[in-house]
């Protein structure tokens, strides 16, 4: 894995704004920023000299969000999933652009965005563009979703430095809901949904204390409820600087799959969001 941040580029508002995002991460984590241009087609053929102009627009954006920041930028002609997917295995963090969906404010994240996002062995970003109700909210704290019964601590690490890296607050969010098994008694007995919140809230508590103690710096809020988990969370990162959250590997025979919390929330988050894979 390289010490880097690599960002795809390919002239949009929302690439362009994905750039301006990786240009401010770059300078958080203190390593290069990689602008790559993919030209779709045969690996042979040489890549189209006018990309040289797209590349210069973007390298002149990071740089206007900082200007001692190294920049490298490259042009590669390939399939885009495929070389976008590769860089992303050797970055430490990859950032793409997503188009928004206008009044339904969400993510439009095509196949090559989210083949990326659903075999990426690092954290990938997706950001839109400003003009579709998105962008980073640099003064927001970070939002990370938490499955208690299948956590990561890759997922927890993220979510903790990035907030350590911004000096700035985390709310951990856990949605959980009454198994089956309790539906018909929780009829008979009203009280067990809350004695069931209780103890799901008391073991994110338990949770997180380790990691309370190594990042202390860092103020931490969480809470455990029911709903949606991809609703709670879409709704949660209003105001977020970015919202985080987990993907585990799934085999499937046809096109990439996230599942369906990391779905709902590359899809509506008003927030920029990252996709942890946790395993």
């Amino acid at each position: 894995m390289t010490a880097q941040v690599t960002v795809g580029v390919d002239g949009s508002p929302e690439s362009l704004a994905a750039v301006a995002w990786a240009a401010r991460e770059a300078v958080l984590r203190d390593v290069p920023l990689h602008l790559l241009h993919v030209e779709a087609g045969a690996r042979a053929e040489e890549p189209d000299g006018g990309s040289a102009a797209l590349l210069a627009a973007a390298a002149e954006r990071a740089r206007g969000e900082a200007a001692a920041l190294e920049v490298d930028v490259r042009c590669v002609r390939g399939r885009p999933e495929e070389v976008l997917g590769g860089a992303a295995d050797d970055s430490e963090l990859t950032v793409l652009g997503s188009r928004g969906l206008g009044a339904l404010g969400g993510f439009l994240a095509g196949s090559v965005s989210l083949g990326v996002v659903a075999t990426a062995r690092h954290p990938v970003v997706l950001v839109r563009a400003p003009d579709d109700g998105g962008g980073p909210a640099p003064d927001g704290g970070i939002v990370a979703g938490v499955d208690l019964a299948h956590h990561s601590d890759r997922l927890l690490g993220f979510a903790f430095t990035e907030a350590a890296r911004r000096g700035g607050g985390l709310h951990v969010l856990h949605c959980w809901s009454l198994p089956p098994v309790y539906v018909y008694a929780g009829v008979m007995d009203p009280h067990i949904g809350d004695e069931l919140g209780q103890l799901a809230a008391e073991a994110l508590e338990e949770l997180l204390e380790p990691w309370r103690k190594t990042y202390s710096g860092v103020r931490v809020s969480h809470e455990a409820v029911t709903g949606s988990a991809g609703a709670r969370l879409v709704d949660a990162a209003k105001g977020a600087a970015l919202l985080a959250v987990g993907r585990r590997t799934r085999k499937v025979v046809f096109g990439p799959h996230v599942g369906p919390v990391a779905h709902a929330a590359v899809h509506h988050s008003p927030a920029p969001v990252a996709v942890v894979p946790l395993d």
